[in-house]
C-alpha cells in the first residue's frame, strides 16, 4: 500500500487539487484508492462524494480524527492523504508515521516562497524525515511556465532543500473538474493531454517507491 501525504502550512497552496487528482490518476489505474481528508473544509470529501457514481471512485475517509488509520478497508493499495490547513511540522510529524511520500505543494509568489522555505527547514529536522524514512517532494503549483515570474520561482525551488518532483500548471481547468468530482485524468482530449503530460515527472517518482 502506497501511502502519500500532500501538505503545506502555507493556505491555498491547491494541496487539495494534488491530492484529489493524484487519487483519480491511481483509480484510473485500477487501484483501489482512498482520499483522506484532514481538511475541516471538506474539499477532498465534496470531490468524493461527487465521485461516487463514476466507474473510478475514490473512497473518502475522515481524518479529522487521530483513529482515521483504522477506517481505511482491507484491500486499499493508495492511500492519498489531504492534509489539515495551514498545519503546523508538530503536526506534520503525526501523519508522517507510516507515510511512503511527502508532497509540499508550492506557489510561485514571493509570499509562499518565503512561508515554504521556513516550513522545509522545520520539515527537515523530524526524525523519519532525517532517517530518510519518508520521501519528500516539492511540487510547483499553478506554474505560469511562460512568464519570467514562474521560471525564476523554479530555480529558487530548485535551491531549496529537497527535490522539485513536479511543475503543474495554472489552468481554470483544475476547477472546473474539482466542481464535477472529476480530475484531468478522466479526459483524452488534446488540450487535457497537455496537463496530464505536467504530472509525468511526479508520477514517475512516485512509481519508484512502490
Amino acid at each position: 500500500m502506497l501511502k502519500i501525504l500532500v501538505a503545506n502550512s502555507k493556505g491555498g497552496c491547491g494541496k487539495s487539487t494534488i491530492a484529489t487528482n493524484l487519487a483519480a490518476h491511481f483509480a484510473q489505474d485500477g487501484k483501489n484508492t482512498v482520499l483522506v481528508n484532514a481538511d475541516r473544509q471538506g474539499s477532498s470529501r465534496r470531490w468524493c462524494e461527487k465521485r461516487a457514481g463514476f466507474a473510478t471512485p475514490v473512497l473518502p475517509v475522515s481524518g479529522t480524527r487521530s483513529d482515521w488509520r483504522d477506517h481505511v478497508p482491507k484491500g486499499t493499495q493508495r492511500v492519498v492523504v489531504d492534509a489539515p490547513a495551514a498545519i503546523q511540522p508538530k503536526e506534520v510529524e503525526a501523519f508522517l508515521e507510516d507515510m511512503d511520500a511527502f508532497l509540499i505543494p508550492v506557489l510561485p509568489s514571493r509570499f509562499d516562497l518565503e512561508a515554504t522555505e521556513a516550513f522545509i527547514a522545520a520539515i527537515g529536522n523530524l526524525g523519519r524525515v532525517k532517517r530518510g524514512k519518508v520521501a519528500v517532494g516539492l511540487v510547483g503549483n499553478r506554474l505560469k511556465p511562460w512568464t519570467t515570474a514562474s521560471q525564476v520561482a523554479i530555480d529558487e525551488i530548485k535551491r531549496m532543500p529537497f527535490p522539485l518532483v513536479g511543475q503543474i500548471r495554472d489552468s481554470q481547468g483544475y476547477v472546473l473538474m474539482a466542481g464535477l468530482g472529476k480530475s484531468i485524468f478522466d479526459y483524452g482530449s488534446e488540450a487535457i493531454l497537455s496537463h496530464q503530460h505536467d504530472w509525468e515527472k511526479l508520477l514517475r517518482w512516485l512509481k519508484k517507491l512502490q
